[in-house]
């Protein structure tokens, strides 16, 4: 219980007590105006009655209130969950244009690593082709060079004197 609550149940009940007590005073009939005429009534009961009645008053004002205040917090909430729904909704869509973006950029490089591994075995080939074409060119360099310098050999004539000196 709120310390609201604990303080109306402790003014109704003060109020219970202090008639219980007074009942013999509140419930005795005295001259009473209401303005156009006079009748002979319990004034005390009459007053008690009018708090009771501006007690329910203010009960069924409260118990409004917070009906209302509650319709709209209802309604509010549909209104939030509403708007989370179509938050999450674009934010999936976010995702799935952020995926396909995604894939187009995955698929453009794969491409271009294709083109480029394409150009590359295309190059490797032709330096592997010029290194070949050399290698051939040196190895046919290297015979003829040895062809010449055997040529020479057998061309030349063998000393006949040879000089114990050395």
């Amino acid at each position: 219980m709120g310390v609201r609550s604990a303080f109306v149940f402790a003014v109704l009940l003060l109020i219970a007590a202090l008639a219980a007590l007074n009942w013999g005073t509140l419930s005795a009939p005295v001259p009473m105006s209401l303005g156009f005429m006079t009748l002979s009534a319990p004034l005390g009961l009459v007053m008690l009655g009018l708090t009771a009645a501006l007690g329910v008053f203010f009960l069924v004002y409260v118990l409004y209130l917070h009906s209302t205040v509650m319709m709209d917090a209802k309604r509010h909430n549909r209104e939030m969950q509403v708007q989370r729904d179509l938050a999450d909704k674009a934010e999936a869509s976010r995702f799935t244009e952020l995926r396909n973006f995604l894939e187009a950029q995955e698929n453009k490089h794969m491409a271009q690593n294709a083109e480029n591994h394409a150009a590359l075995l295309a190059r490797l080939g032709q330096v592997e082709n010029v290194i070949r074409q050399r290698s051939e060119q040196s190895d046919n360099i290297v015979a003829a060079h040895i062809g010449q310098l055997e040529d020479r050999i057998e061309r030349r004539p063998l000393p006949t004197d040879i000089d114990p000196r050395v």
